[in-house]
C-alpha cells in the first residue's frame, strides 16, 4: 500500500488517518503553511509548525489547532511524521510521512534560497517526492536576491528624488516581509496596508525583526508622505482613485514578472522579478537532493516539467490538484 493516495479531498494518509493541505473539509488536516490555497477553513482538527501558527489563527480564525516543532518526529496512526523547512515563507514546512521503513515527502511550495527571514530550506532523503513546479520552465531563473533588493531600494530613492511616491505591490505573507527586512529605512517613510500591516504585526510579536512602519488603513490611497514606500497587497487598487496619480510610482513584485506579456498586462509601472518558489535550476537541484526514486509534480507547468523529469531518467508522474488556485509567487 503507498504511504500516500490522491483523493478529491487531497493527498491522504490511510495509515495515520490524515490529509496534507487538503481542498475540502477532512477530519484531520496537516498544513505545509498559512497560503489560502493550502490552508483552508472547515476542518475539524489541524496540525501546522509552531511558527505557522500565529498567522494561520489570524487567517483562519478559531479553530483546533495543535502545533509541532521544526523536526520533532510524532506518531500518528500506524505513520511517523515530521515537519522540515521548506524556505517558502515563515513557518512554511515540507511534510516527511514514514510507514514501515518507506518514507515520503510532500514539499508544499518551497524555495532553496536562504532569504533571511524565513527558516531555510532544508533538502530531505526519501522514497517518494511530492514537489510544487510553479515555476517548472526553463526561462524562471532568479537573479540573487541581494540584486533585486538592490533594485528596489534604487528603484524607491530615485522615485523619492524625483519627488514621487512608491507603491509595491506584494503577497501579504511572505513577499511583503521579506522586502521589508531589506529595504533601506532612511530613505523614507514605510508604509504597509491591509493584510500585510496585519501579517506583518503577527510576525513581529513572533520576534521576526523589520524596520519602523506606519499601518495606511484608507483604500484607495488618497495621501502618501513625502518619499513614502507603500506595501500593499497585489489585490489592492493602489492605481486607481489617486488623488495625483503622476506623483505615484507603481510596481509589482513577482516571479511572474519575469514574464514580459504580463507584466504588461497587469499594467504596473515597474515588475521586479521576487519569487518565494524554487526557480528551474533550483527545482531540479531540489529534487536531485532528495535522492527520490519517484517524484510526483504538481501546481503549476506540471506536464512540461514531468516530461523534462522522465528525460533525465526519473520515474515521474502529474498530480493534478483537486481544485483550482491561485499560487502566491
Amino acid at each position: 500500500m503507498a504511504v500516500l493516495s490522491f483523493t478529491d479531498r487531497g493527498i491522504y494518509c490511510p495509515a495515520g488517518d490524515f490529509y496534507i493541505d487538503p481542498a475540502r473539509p477532512v477530519p484531520r488536516a496537516l498544513l505545509t503553511h498559512g497560503h489560502s490555497d493550502h490552508a483552508r477553513r472547515g476542518h475539524a482538527a489541524y496540525l501546522a509548525t509552531e511558527a505557522a501558527a500565529p498567522v494561520l489563527r489570524l487567517r483562519l480564525g478559531r479553530i483546533a489547532l495543535e502545533t509541532i516543532p521544526y523536526g520533532e518526529t510524532r506518531q500518528i496512526g500506524a505513520a511517523r511524521v515530521s515537519f522540515h523547512p521548506a524556505g517558502h515563507v515563515p513557518g512554511s514546512a515540507q511534510i516527511r510521512v514514514e510507514v514501515a521503513g518507506e518514507v515520503w515527502v510532500v514539499s508544499g511550495d518551497y524555495k532553496p534560497e536562504p532569504d533571511g527571514v524565513c527558516e531555510p530550506f532544508a533538502p530531505l532523503r526519501c522514497h517518494t517526492f511530492i514537489s510544487e513546479c510553479t515555476f517548472g520552465l526553463p526561462v524562471f531563473r532568479w537573479a540573487p536576491q541581494a540584486q533585486v533588493m538592490a533594485a528596489i531600494n534604487r528603484w524607491w530613492a530615485q522615485n523619492r528624488d524625483a519627488d514621487k511616491q512608491s507603491v509595491i505591490g506584494v503577497y501579504a505573507l511572505g513577499k511583503a516581509q521579506r522586502i521589508l527586512a531589506h529595504l533601506e529605512p532612511g530613505t523614507g517613510p514605510i508604509l504597509l496596508q491591509g493584510a500585510v500591516a496585519a501579517t506583518t504585526q503577527v510576525l513581529r510579536t513572533q520576534g521576526l525583526r523589520f524596520p519602523a512602519t506606519t499601518d495606511l488603513p484608507a483604500t484607495p490611497i488618497e495621501t502618501l508622505p513625502p518619499g513614502a514606500l507603500l506595501l500593499t497587497s497585489s489585490a489592492s487598487p493602489f492605481a486607481p482613485g489617486l488623488a495625483h496619480p503622476d506623483r505615484i510610482a507603481t510596481a509589482q513584485a513577482s516571479g511572474w514578472m519575469a514574464l514580459r506579456t504580463l507584466r504588461r498586462s497587469r499594467g504596473t509601472g515597474q515588475g521586479f522579478v521576487l519569487s518565494d518558489h524554487a526557480d528551474w535550476p533550483g527545482l531540479n537541484q531540489s529534487i536531485a537532493a532528495t535522492g527520490a526514486e519517484k517524484i510526483y509534480v504538481t501546481h503549476g507547468y506540471t506536464e512540461v516539467f514531468c516530461r523534462w523529469l522522465r528525460d533525465q531518467g526519473h520515474d515521474a508522474d502529474v498530480l493534478a490538484p483537486p481544485a483550482p488556485r491561485q499560487t502566491p509567487a
